[in-house]
């Protein structure tokens, strides 16, 4: 863990700042997922639990579906909308795939310990209903920023004692995570988490022992701030057992900052994609 002054953290994770032609890449990923729901018409707002925004979109291929992509989406557990990255679906459906949009109750209306819990009853949901909903097993989860948070959190749950099989999921993607929350603390941002250093410790995937012994692919744009390249290789150095094998570092993925990286989610031939396609029968991971 390193300390960071308050200057340092903000500029290591203010995205929008480090970005200034963020506009441009929040409007591209408007435009691709317009195009995505109206040419794959989802079932939209799909409830999977109580609280006002735990819905999901679910996209489904022409014929019965190979398995089932769950993507949470991010902007920092405060901001966005799994409208937001319909394009997501685009390449997987295509692929065969059926595509699950997972939405979340946001900060500060609720708790990041309550946004974790969701994504929980959102995968539980897919494991016990999503076949009888058109989106059978395989499951495999990705996320991006926040959602790479949330993804990582759900290998550190239990998941038996929610009454599911020990490994629901066969694979997940962390893209551009924060896998320890403790440099937030001293960051603008927390004035919507309220994370208290009791919370950053206890909800950072770092801290905590994963419980599903399936593949998680950790990546991040190469040209993303010092302190999202150094988040990724953190969880990959401390989760090593859950590393694809073959697979030497966090993937840093050449030309990409925080916003374009995510966009490329669109295209069936880019790496992103195509790795994440690849744990849908995924090796064996190194041990």
């Amino acid at each position: 863990m390193i300390a960071l002054t308050p200057e340092a953290a903000e500029r290591g994770y203010n995205n929008r700042a480090a970005v200034p032609d963020h506009p441009r890449w929040l409007a591209r990923c408007a435009e691709l997922s317009a195009a995505a729901m109206a040419s794959l018409a989802p079932r939209r707002d799909v409830r999977y639990g109580p609280n006002p925004k735990e819905t999901l979109d679910l996209f489904l291929p022409a014929t019965p579906a190979r398995g089932t992509l769950a993507f949470i989406h991010g902007g920092y557990w405060r901001t966005l909308d799994k409208a937001d990255f319909a394009f997501v679906a685009t390449p997987f459906v295509a692929q065969g795939y059926a595509v699950a949009n997972i939405n979340y109750d946001l900060c500060p209306a609720v708790t990041l310990a309550t946004i974790v819990d969701e994504c929980r009853r959102a995968v539980a949901w897919l494991a016990r209903e999503g076949s009888r909903n058109g989106a059978p097993a395989p499951l495999v989860l990705a996320g991006h920023s926040a959602g790479g948070h949330l993804v990582a959190m759900m290998y550190a749950t239990d998941w038996r004692a929610l009454g599911l099989p020990a490994e629901p999921f066969a694979g997940g993607v962390s893209l551009s995570g924060v896998h320890d929350l403790a440099p937030l603390l001293a960051t603008t941002i927390n004035a919507d988490l309220r994370l208290t250093p009791a919370d950053a410790q206890g909800l950072s995937p770092v801290n905590l022992a994963p419980t599903v012994a399936v593949p998680l692919f950790v990546a991040v744009g190469a040209d993303e701030t010092s302190e999202f390249v150094r988040q990724s290789h953190l969880l990959f150095e401390a989760w090593p057992a859950r590393r694809p094998r073959g697979a030497p570092a966090a993937l840093e993925i050449p030309g990409r900052h925080h916003f374009n990286v995510v966009a490329d989610y669109a295209d069936g031939e880019a790496e992103i994609t195509r790795r994440t396609l690849a744990l849908f029968a995924p090796p064996a991971v190194d041990n």
